[in-house]
């Protein structure tokens, strides 16, 4: 049955009933040609054939920061947020605006991660760890400040803050401010009869915010100091702590030790324990990653926890969608309505889509704005390969590419369905092992596996359309801020193991791409949300309105 509410336009120049395989090489970006570029380096024929043919069916989309909703132009691109943009067609806020608006309509606390926390209240203390800061790329303290007025009013009696120090995103010596700031925070509430109180702190490069499993001894320092109340240096209040700390000539907020708070018996005031509840409330993923593998997974082998207190965990966003973690988080991804995929199954677009399990979830469940299950079983078929489990993904750099080709491949030749979409995964995965020579193998399998299906569209007569999601095998070093690549003490390169911030391709082509059909020179400055209406364009429809415009055009002949 055709909703109404999901009724398209045709577009009157493309025709309908197109068979369109559209790929997302996931992690691939487009950075400069040199040894650590692994794209580069490997034998892709298949995508420098694109590149290198026609300009009008070739161009770079940006896929970080403000085009994929997150709030700075320092903010990497993942893959959740690339798979809801290339599917959604618009810009959703991601990250901190998102904080905000749970925040000021009150929506945070009635969802499930609050709930959850909010068991603990009535005989437990609530912890807050992170970024004390205005800077507003990790953190911000407004954000802090109106959590810890919304825990108090809704019943948290005993509040503990572990403070991080920043001069890294704002100036150094400004922790004191913010300390101060808070510490009369706390103090308001005391006075309302609430046992609230700053119990640790340390620079946020010291202390807790490590990333990509670069020093799990950053990790350790926290929660030495916040769960077992263990730190080299101890005050009676953070405000000292800070200033006497900072009176070190070397000091600065980034690198301060890591303190406790104590009492007048020299005890820590507030180390977590069982029955507690913990919040990161960082909205920034990348340093909040570790932190939380060590206060939710039971299983782990970093460093000596020495204990395991029994608590209620959660992040303020979910900081990894891979991993889903943490399992409970304050604010949930945001609401995204009228997806691409959704449109197109209720105009008679039949849809495959495809890939092995570490990222079938990004092309289906972010694709259609996570959202779970079948928009229409009658009209689509998901397909979930297994991914190899018990080894790293650099021993075997090829995953899974051919066997998703190949049923890529399948559902082509079968006409049974007009959109075929799959992810691969190899650039992503192997690349974030660090590993460059297996990223060169998996960027060679990832081509292989394109040409596989650009080959069955040519048997059919239809369209391709390849893209990416995030940058991250086309750059594996660390740069210095004149790019040039950066060696540890040992004189070896310093693997990088992130996404980046680079942008990402988009090809379109194959034999039923009509001639006159180019892509737009209007849009230099487009994202990741602007191929969903260009897909749609293929398929013979016109997007709805409100949707990034479209990358191609057609001129008249």
């Amino acid at each position: 049955m055709e909703n109404p509410q999901f009724k398209l336009q045709e577009h009157g120049k493309i025709p309908k009933d197109n068979i369109i395989a559209l790929v997302v090489l996931d992690g691939w970006g487009e950075s400069k040609p040199d040894k650590y570029n692994c794209i580069h380096v490997a034998e892709t024929p298949t995508m420098d054939k694109f590149k290198e043919g026609a300009p009008e069916k070739w161009r770079l989309v940006r896929a970080h920061g403000t085009a994929v909703g997150l709030p700075s132009e320092d903010d990497m691109g993942n893959s959740e947020v690339g798979h809801n943009a290339l599917g959604a067609g618009r810009i959703f806020a991601q990250g901190a605006k998102l904080v905000d608006i749970a925040l000021a309509s009150g929506k945070i606390y009635d969802d499930q991660g609050f709930k959850y926390i909010k068991e603990c209240f009535e005989t437990g203390t609530l912890h807050l760890i992170g970024l004390l800061s205005d800077g507003g790329v990790h953190s911000r303290l407004d954000q802090l400040q109106l959590l810890l007025k919304g825990a108090s009013e809704r019943g948290a009696k005993r509040i503990r803050v572990h403070i991080l120090t920043d001069g890294r995103d704002v100036l150094d010596g400004s922790s004191v401010g913010f300390v101060e700031t808070l510490e009369k925070d706390l103090s308001d509430l005391r006075a309302k009869g609430i046992d609230a109180q700053i119990a640790s702190g340390g620079g946020r490069m010291y202390v807790t915010m490590d990333r990509y499993e670069n020093d799990w001894n950053v990790v350790k320092r926290g929660w030495d100091a916040q769960v077992l109340g263990e730190a080299p240096h101890k005050f009676r209040n953070a405000v000292e702590a800070v200033k006497k700390l900072r009176e070190d000539p070397k000091a600065n907020d980034q690198y301060l030790p890591p303190f406790v708070i104590v009492d007048e018996n020299n005890k820590a005031v507030g180390p977590i324990l069982d029955g507690d509840a913990v919040v990161t409330f960082n909205f920034r993923a990348d340093r909040m990653v570790m932190p939380a593998k060590a206060l939710e997974y039971q299983d782990f082998d970093k460093f000596d926890r020495v204990r395991f207190p029994k608590i209620r965990y959660a992040g303020m966003l979910q900081y990894d969608g891979e991993l889903k973690l943490p399992s409970h988080y304050l604010v949930s991804p945001p609401e995204i309505d009228r997806t691409s995929g959704e449109y197109l199954v209720h105009n008679g677009v039949r849809t495959f889509a495809c890939s092995e399990t570490v990222k079938f979830g990004h092309v289906t469940f972010f694709w259609n704005g996570n959202r779970s299950g079948y928009f229409n079983p009658k009209m689509e078929e998901y397909v979930e390969i297994p991914s190899d489990v018990g080894i790293t993904f650099n021993v075997q750099p090829k995953m899974k590419a051919i066997e998703i080709a190949e049923k890529a491949k399948q559902a082509i030749l079968s006409r049974k369905f007009h959109q075929i979409r799959v992810n691969l995964p190899n650039g992503d995965m192997v690349g974030h092992t660090g590993d460059i020579e297996a990223t060169v193998v998996a960027c060679k399998a990832a081509d292989d596996a394109v040409k596989m299906i650009v080959d069955a569209i040519e048997q059919v007569g239809g369209i391709y359309v390849i893209t990416a999601d995030h940058g991250n095998a086309e750059d594996m070093v660390k740069r210095n801020k004149t790019g040039e690549p950066m060696f540890g003490k040992d004189g070896k390169i310093q693997v990088l193991t992130s996404h980046t911030l680079m942008p990402v391709p988009v090809a379109i082509g194959g034999p039923g791409l009509p001639q006159n059909v180019r892509f737009r020179s209007d849009l230099p400055n487009a994202g990741l949300a602007n191929v969903a209406a260009t897909v749609m364009n293929l398929h013979g429809f016109q997007a709805p309105a409100d949707y990034e415009p479209s990358l191609i055009e057609v001129v008249d002949a």
